[in-house]
């Protein structure tokens, strides 16, 4: 196409296509004369060029807008994580828009560099640092229930004291092996286990509080004889039942009901208390005390069959409508039977309710049992969870109380989940997560994108699964923009978890941290004068700080962050990456004029400083990228020199450069060095070309005007004198320009030899393209003057092959 320009058209030749327009032609070239032969092919030669130029560039365009959408859809669905993430709640129960809710933390709004931690989250993060630093250290794992409870110790809060009691006692189980923690949270053993926990912790809790009466109330209750679980429950009805209840059977015991005391003795757990009320009054309770002996000997605390099948019928046959609660209530809990009495006159408070219902739970499924005397642990769940619900329980105002009922139910998900929806409570549930997490007692949800309460298809009945990640990062995210030292000790607990893409939880979290606090030095450590890398927070967590650092340098080159990812590479020890995104960051600013503070002036300092560095450590990246680098800063102190004025110096540097043929025996070489040429240097070739030509028309001005034999200036007339004799002409220059547009079609492979770089500063403001066009055309007019303009059609020449 380029020799159209300086051969003269033939009279049948097609029209000639201009480069870089808008679109390319669709209509075929014009039609030469049928006598013209050679018109004719050249025509068909050149509408089969275009036609394959046409059908490559809608390919291109249909592949490019392909991959346009993959990453937008990528991209909306990491925003619809974020959003999903924001949203706290467990599903529908978390869109309530009740006056009485509490606010979300994410519209709590933090003074810039104050922690937005509270006091008692800054002691529960202290003692996750001193868990964390024991097992990063190699010694024996601490309790992390117990550090937590000493959070709750000094807190001074009975209702969390006594949370973290209950935590620390149901948690208190021996684990099944298994390979999985949902086969082990299902089996028989470690549901029995949960149950005795759970009402060990009830009837302990039930004890403290008749002691707590009894003391209280010393005069009413008269408390005497030998100590022990017995004194205490006839002292303790002597303030609850001070006068004779109408209905109550079976005689009394020192003034009370026999059956009162029955059942609070095993209201506190203490069934040889039970008994010696029985032993008392045997002759009154009939074949009683022979099953009662049995349940106390029983490891599970069950009846053989036969013995339940004949207490269970002595109870409907005689006791179902006996005007005695407490002794309906004691043939429940021992035969387990008639689940569907509540006793609300015997259990008037939750507690006593959950306690008697815990003690009907039954695990083996002989056939005898009828449905309404057989209560399944599932089923014990489901009618607290679903069936009663929070607005039973009054959770709001009784948050505690709803979730020691999920709690002891061994529903911890649930329980947790609750709790995180209460803000003044959100750092209590996070560390109970936790402290089931390290057990393995969590069951966690299988992707990142579940709700924070989740069923998952194919699991028993009453199991949910708690999205642990999820519940870690909306905990870190309220104080990881000022805090990210604590954030980051609460995502190494994520070490072994992986994202739906395989990727490590802990490397993605640290990576946005830092991209998000922009602590780089503080999380990953500096890089000294010498080279050395200072280490950060990040280096005793993980053994390769390398993976991790590139990992963030990756995510920061994504973000478009590429002076960040410059110094991240550079930490790890990744010099072709330095280089190549230095070469970016270079290749548009090395024409313009240096300014103090400037975009140039501290990328410059900053190419200086690596040019520096890896010079003396003797660092060197890809030949190609590491050439490109060395000769981009020849460049910027030819451009600096250039606009300060110093026409003579820029002209040595770009003579010493051989970037363009400043001879007509120099083209061929400047021609084959031109293909070798990255993006990043062609892209500045009309900038070069433009200052290369108003360093040559100045001398030539300073040539005609200067007089013949100056001192001192004679021998360097001479030399201006050679150089103008065999610069390119004007005409060529405006072809190198129009050429420059269209630079791209030539691929880069490799660059010249680095050239020692320099420094400088300038004043001029750099050109547009506009007006870069309009300056040439007015240098044509100037160098009229010039010879050898073959040297410049030769380079152009060159080019279009």
């Amino acid at each position: 196409i380029f020799s159209y320009i300086f051969t003269p058209h033939l009279a049948c030749g097609p029209s000639l296509f201009i480069p870089g327009s808008a679109t390319l032609p669709h209509a075929s070239v014009s039609s030469p004369s049928p006598l013209c032969l050679q018109g004719f092919l050249k025509n068909e030669r050149d509408n089969a060029l275009l036609s394959a130029i046409e059908e490559s560039r809608r390919r291109t365009f249909l592949l490019a807008e392909e991959y346009h959408r993959e990453s937008m859809l990528v991209q909306w669905e990491q925003v619809k994580q974020r959003v999903l993430h924001t949203l706290l709640g467990a599903g529908e129960d978390a869109l309530d828009f009740n006056q009485d809710v509490e606010p979300s933390f994410v519209s709590e709004v933090t003074i810039p560099g104050r922690s937005a931690l509270d006091s008692v989250e800054v002691a529960y993060a202290r003692q996750i640092y001193i868990f964390n630093e024991k097992i990063v250290n190699g010694h024996i794992h601490p309790n992390l229930g117990d550090l937590c409870a000493s959070v709750a110790e000094s807190l001074d809060d009975k209702n969390v004291s006594d949370m973290w009691l209950m935590v620390k006692q149901m948690t208190d189980v021996l684990l099944v092996p298994a390979k999985d923690t949902l086969k082990s949270r299902t089996s028989v053993e470690m549901q029995m286990a949960f149950v005795r926990q759970a009402l060990n912790v009830l009837e302990n809790s039930y004890k403290n509080y008749t002691m707590v009466t009894v003391f209280g109330n010393l005069h009413q209750a008269q408390l005497g004889g030998v100590p022990g679980t017995y004194q205490l429950v006839r002292s303790f009805l002597n303030i609850k039942l001070p006068g004779p209840l109408p209905g109550m059977q079976d005689g009394e015991v020192e003034g009370h009901p026999v059956w009162a005391v029955i059942y609070y003795c095993l209201r506190c757990g203490d069934l040889n208390a039970a008994m010696q009320v029985v032993n008392r009054v045997q002759h009154q309770l009939g074949d009683f005390k022979t099953w009662f002996q049995e349940y106390m000997n029983s490891p599970d605390r069950r009846l053989c069959p036969t013995s339940e099948n004949k207490l269970r019928l002595h109870y409907r046959r005689v006791l179902r409508n006996s005007a005695d609660p407490y002794k309906r209530a004691v043939y429940c809990l021992i035969g387990k039977c008639d689940i569907n009495d509540n006793h609300g006159e015997v259990a008037d408070k939750t507690e006593d309710y959950l306690w008697l219902k815990l003690n009907q739970v039954c695990f083996d499924d002989d056939g005898s049992s009828s449905p309404q005397d057989r209560l399944t642990l599932p089923q014990l769940q489901k009618q607290l969870l679903e069936d009663y619900g929070e607005s039973h329980f009054s959770a709001s105002q009784q948050p505690f109380l709803y979730f020691q009922v999920l709690f002891l139910t061994a529903q911890f998900e649930a329980a947790v989940a609750f709790l995180f929806r209460v803000e003044r409570l959100r750092c209590h549930a996070v560390h109970v997560a936790l402290v089931l997490y390290e057990l393995r007692l969590l069951l966690k949800s299988s992707g990142q994108s579940a709700q924070l309460l989740s069923q998952e298809p194919g699991d028993p009945p009453m199991i949910r699964h708690l999205n642990f990640i999820r519940l870690l990062m909306l905990y870190t995210r309220k104080f990881e923009s000022t805090d990210p030292r604590e954030a980051l000790q609460y995502f190494y607990f994520l070490r072994n978890e992986k994202d739906s893409q395989g990727e490590n939880m802990f490397m993605r979290c640290v990576s946005e941290l830092v991209i998000e606090s922009r602590e780089f030095d503080m999380l990953l450590g500096r890089l000294e004068k010498d080279g050395s890398r200072k280490p950060g927070v990040i280096d005793k967590f993980a053994g390769d700080t390398r993976a991790i650092i590139s990992k963030v340098a990756l995510e920061a080159e994504n973000k478009g962050l590429f002076e960040e990812a410059v110094k991240l590479y550079e930490l790890a020890k990744n010099p072709d990456k330095v280089l190549e995104l230095m070469n970016r960051l270079l290749s548009p600013v090395i024409a313009q004029v240096s300014a103090p503070q400037s975009n140039k002036e501290r990328l410059k300092n900053t190419a200086v400083a690596i040019a520096e560095r890896y010079r003396c450590q003797g660092i060197a990246g890809e030949k190609g990228v590491d050439s490109t680098f060395y000769l981009l800063l020849d460049l910027m102190t030819f451009f600096d020199e250039y606009h300060a004025g110093h026409v003579d110096r820029a002209y040595d540097i770009m003579e010493r450069l051989k970037l363009l043929p400043l001879s007509q025996e120099s083209v061929e070489e400047r021609v084959a060095a031109f293909r070798n040429f990255s993006d990043e240097v062609r892209h500045n070739l009309s900038e070069v070309l433009l200052a290369t030509m108003n360093i040559l028309f100045t001398q030539y001005k300073r040539l005609k005007g200067a007089p013949a034999g100056t001192p001192g200036r004679a021998q360097r007339s001479l030399e201006d004198r050679d150089v103008v004799r065999t610069s390119p002409s004007g005409v060529c220059l405006s072809v190198c320009t129009f050429f420059s547009h269209n630079e791209g079609s030539l691929l880069p492979v490799s660059g010249p030899s680095p050239l020692a770089f320099q420094t400088g500063s300038g004043s001029k403001k750099p050109k547009s393209h506009r007006l870069l066009w309009r300056n040439e055309q007015l240098l044509l007019s100037h160098s009229i003057g010039l010879n050898n303009h073959s040297c410049s059609y030769l380079f152009l020449k060159k080019f279009s092959l």
